[in-house]
C-alpha cells in the first residue's frame, strides 16, 4: 500500500476498466463476425449455468428445515434443471427464446443507463452513458421488431454491437477519469 493516494487508486482502477473495455470491443467484433457461433455459445453457457443452479437448488432443498422449504426449493431446483436441460437439448428453440429475453434485457439496460446519465450528467464523460443507453435501447427494439425470424443471426450480432458500445463507453469513461485526476 505504498502508493495508495486517491490519484493512484483512480489510475489503477481506470487501467483495469480500460483493459476490460478493450476486451469487450474485441469480443464484440468476434461476435459480429460469427453471429451464429456467438448465439450458440451464449445458449450453451446459459443452459449449463441454469442446469448447475438447478443442481445446487436441489441439493440445498435437502438441507432445508421444514417440509414447505424443502418442497419449495426442490420445485425451484427441478424447474431450473428442466429449463437448463431443455436449452441444451433444443438449442435452436433456446436461441429463439434467448433472443426474446435479450431484447427485454437490452430495453431495461438502456432505460437504466439513460436514467443513470441524468443522475450523473455533471460528471466527466457522463455523455457516454447516454450514448450507451440509447444504443442499447435501440438494439432491444430491433430485436423485438425482427423476432423470431432473425433470432439466429440477431443475438450474436446485437450482443456484439452492444459489447462494442459498452467497451467504447468504458474506454472513454476510463480516459476521462484519468484526465480528471491528472
Amino acid at each position: 500500500m505504498a502508493n495508495s493516494t486517491p490519484a493512484a487508486v483512480v489510475r489503477e482502477t481506470s487501467t483495469l476498466s480500460l483493459l476490460w473495455g478493450v476486451l469487450l470491443i474485441i469480443l464484440g467484433i468476434m461476435a459480429i463476425a460469427y453471429p451464429l457461433a456467438a448465439a450458440a455459445a451464449v445458449n450453451v453457457v446459459l443452459a449449463w449455468l441454469i442446469t448447475l443452479a438447478g443442481v445446487v437448488h436441489v441439493m440445498l432443498a435437502f438441507r432445508s428445515h421444514g417440509a414447505g422449504r424443502v418442497l419449495w426449493r426442490l420445485l425451484v431446483g427441478l424447474a431450473y434443471l428442466f429449463i437448463g436441460v431443455y436449452l441444451i437439448v433444443h438449442p435452436v428453440l433456446g436461441i429463439a427464446t434467448l433472443t426474446l429475453v435479450l431484447a427485454c434485457l437490452f430495453v431495461i439496460e438502456g432505460i437504466f443507463e439513460i436514467i443513470w446519465f441524468f443522475r450523473t450528467r455533471s460528471g466527466s464523460g457522463s455523455f457516454w452513458l447516454l450514448f450507451d443507453g440509447i444504443v442499447t435501447l435501440v438494439l432491444g427494439a430491433l430485436i423485438y421488431m425482427h423476432w423470431p425470424s432473425s433470432a439466429v443471426w440477431a443475438i450474436g450480432t446485437l450482443v456484439g454491437v452492444s459489447m462494442i458500445s459498452s467497451g467504447i463507453s468504458r474506454v472513454m469513461m476510463s480516459l476521462a477519469a484519468r484526465t480528471a485526476v491528472a
